[in-house]
């Protein structure tokens, strides 16, 4: 991985020059890129990081992230390292020589960060309606993984509180859970509409923090190893605990990336080794080779062990900048409802065929997840 004691930005946006998924082409997405660097003032938050350290945020990192790694660990039983060696043996430390006796705050104030774009942009597979949450396992298996984000306005330098950061992945087999399409996994399988496992939402602390609990993503063909995620701004959360499909909230989006020696530890365990689907590395894919294209990006988690062994759990961490003053929504490839999942014939990225929710209520109708104060659907993610 990289570490730095300043910020390193990606402007992750969803682009690529290939078909990220089946039946989505991101020729346009990869337009909307390059305009939008061609027009941002700031492609990293290089300059943030003396504002932030003056005002005390780099130091609640460290802390709150050796605290968060010390709950991990302990949760799985493992055993609690020391502040002065925590977590040292497990970077990949070849640039900057950690070794056990690197203090923590020294490995913990590395801030790795995407330049989220507010572009009319989105992954295929996108489902709105998803459950603010910080736990998306289910009954999925796979690594543990707990990961840290940060929201930073990349105008103020100022973190940003209140916002909902929503994370979606598939899974150790390279499945997306809500999408029924074809290459997502058994196409024929109409009941993976209704699932929500590795999807959700949590909104973001005084320090611009929100937290997940999750499992680390598989691989599918033509795409390395990622993690899809959007900052929602201006969002209402409802009674039934989401964000709804209203369209009422501004959206901004981004992908991340693992480092590859990390990927290629975890493809080695149950069940990531019975996925049948080809990988592709990180120098191979096409989204990657565009973030990289850009000076200054660096769009990849920074991480941990949890343990002595990749099958012990990763913590991992990474902070974004987004224009607080632009926005604009997103549309989703499926809509979640209380009476289950709707693919949206509209959306271009791959979602499948359409229908409507069970008990035979059209979406437009439809109330998200139950919620019956909620707006009807209207076509874009909230």
């Amino acid at each position: 991985m990289r570490f730095s004691s300043t910020f390193v930005s990606g402007l992750t946006l969803l682009a690529g020059s290939a078909i990220a998924h089946p039946g989505h082409d991101i020729s346009q997405e990869i337009q909307e890129r390059r305009d939008f660097l061609s027009n941002v003032k700031r492609t990293d938050l290089s300059h943030c990081a003396a504002k932030l350290k003056a005002r005390g945020v780099e130091k609640r990192n460290v802390a709150r992230r050796v605290s968060q790694v010390n709950k991990a660990r302990a949760k799985r039983g493992l055993t609690k390292r020391d502040a002065a060696s925590v977590l040292a043996t497990s970077h990949n430390a070849t640039d900057l020589g950690y070794s056990f006796g690197t203090d923590a705050a020294t490995i913990f104030s590395g801030n790795n960060s995407c330049v989220l774009t507010p572009e009319v942009t989105q992954g295929p597979y996108y489902v709105s309606g998803e459950y603010v949450r910080r736990n998306l396992i289910e009954e999925q298996e796979g690594v543990d993984i707990v990961l840290d984000y940060q929201v930073i306005d990349v105008n103020t330098c100022d973190p940003v509180p209140g916002v909902y950061l929503e994370m979606w992945h598939c899974n150790s087999t390279g499945v997306y859970s809500g999408i029924s399409a074809s290459g997502n996994g058994d196409s024929s399988d109409a009941s993976n509409l209704n699932a929500t496992w590795l999807r959700g939402i949590q909104t973001t602390d005084s320090d611009g923090v929100a937290q997940f609990e999750s499992l680390f993503p598989g691989h599918y063909t033509s795409r390395a190893t990622h993690i899809h995620l959007m900052v929602h701004t201006n969002a209402t959360l409802y009674g039934n605990g989401t964000l709804g499909n209203s369209g009422q909230a501004s959206s901004h989006v981004g992908q991340a990336f693992f480092d590859q020696n990390l990927i290629s530890a975890v493809e080695t365990f149950a069940p990531y080794n019975t996925n049948t689907q080809e990988l592709t590395t990180n120098a191979e894919d096409s989204i990657f080779a565009e973030e990289v294209a850009t000076e200054g990006v660096d769009p990849f988690f920074e991480y941990t062990l949890l343990g002595d062994s990749v099958s012990d759990g990763l913590f991992a961490w990474l902070a974004f900048g987004i224009n607080a003053t632009q926005s604009s929504s997103v549309t989703p490839a499926a809509f979640l409802y209380a009476e289950g999942g709707v693919a949206n014939p509209n959306s271009g990225g791959g979602g499948g065929g359409g229908g409507s929710p069970p008990g035979g209520a059209a979406p437009s109708g439809a109330m998200p997840s139950g919620n019956s104060s909620a707006p009807a659907a209207t076509g874009t993610a909230a």
